[in-house]
């Protein structure tokens, strides 16, 4: 067997969930999400974006994103980040506004707006708690009472699932360390376990795909391409904190100077008024005010 594709990348992703072929494997892991946050399961979903072969490995994230709704409208949205870009929290929901809003069409009516369900898959950790797999809802602080039940957005982080809190039994889990990556070591054992249907269907898929000389050429040419886009956006971002801390630095020693000359101001007068010297004449010679003179008087 070759080596296995990273299923993270999201070119790859794309190609094992979001596929008309494969829509049952979208539907299972979308079911195992909902599941986990205690909501009822889906029974059919429609991909809004479905993969084709004019897809390419250089398009746009946002293009490789899977966009599906549901039989009664419910609008979602699932992307893998495998990168940090930062401000995550603003783009979600930036993108987020724009599928909720975009429903809409000119003399209809709010009420017919649809729920909009946001599933951040990431590659890195981000929030400052230990879960796995956070859901956040619009509520009110005190009462914990819901707004709307129209924002929802999930954040699954890869890196949390650690050996304290992986449980098999858990069928979330099983599609997050599929996820994660299976090496040919761990690809026999993880096939031992009573995985669902559509979970075997996504690992042949897999499997395929990391035979497929063309679908490894396009593989490798969009992690080379997310590779440099990471690697310019950290350098844009280290660019600009070297900047900032220059800056930063050039103000301290401005602030510093200003301090420095008040402090002398000050050790000046002191002087100046023990030897008895007219407080017209300090005034003038140390650029001081009237009262600034006179609270160093008043705390000698």
């Amino acid at each position: 067997m070759n080596e296995l594709l990273d299923p993270k990348n999201d070119y790859v992703f794309k190609r094992i969930f979001g596929s008309e072929d494969n829509k049952d494997v979208l539907l299972a892991f979308l079911n195992q999400t909902f599941k986990n946050a205690g909501e009822s399961l889906l029974t059919e979903i429609v991909l809004l974006n479905p993969y084709t072969d004019k897809n390419t490995p250089r398009e746009k994230q946002s293009i490789l994103d899977i966009h599906a709704k549901t039989d009664k409208g419910k609008l979602i949205n699932v992307e893998m980040q495998l990168f940090n870009q930062y401000d995550l929290e603003k783009r979600t929901l930036f993108y987020w506004g724009k599928q909720f809003s975009g429903q809409l069409l000119e003399g209809q009516r709010y009420n017919e707006l649809k729920k909009c369900v946001t599933i951040n898959i990431i590659n890195f950790s981000m929030l400052p708690n230990d879960q796995y797999h956070n859901i956040f809802h619009l509520r009110e602080d005190h009462t914990n009472i819901p707004l709307t039940d129209d924002l929802e957005i999930h954040f699954m982080e890869i890196p949390k699932l650690n050996d304290n809190n992986i449980k098999m039994d858990d069928g979330l889990v099983r599609w997050l360390l599929f996820l994660r990556g299976i090496t040919k070591s761990s690809w026999e054992a993880f096939m031992m376990h009573e995985l669902e249907p559509a979970l075997k269907k996504a690992m042949s898929v897999l499997e395929f795909l990391s035979q497929d000389e063309q679908a490894r050429q396009e593989y490798e040419a969009r992690q080379k391409f997310l590779r440099d886009e990471a690697s310019m956006i950290e350098g844009a971002r280290e660019e600009g904190l070297k900047k900032g801390l220059e800056e930063g630095i050039k103000e301290g020693i401005k602030e510093g100077i200003k301090e420095g000359e008040a402090v002398s101001k000050r050790k000046i007068a002191q002087n100046m008024l023990a030897l008895g010297l007219d407080e017209e004449i300090i005034i003038k010679a140390t650029g001081l005010s009237s009262s600034e003179l006179e609270s160093i008087q008043q705390n000698k």
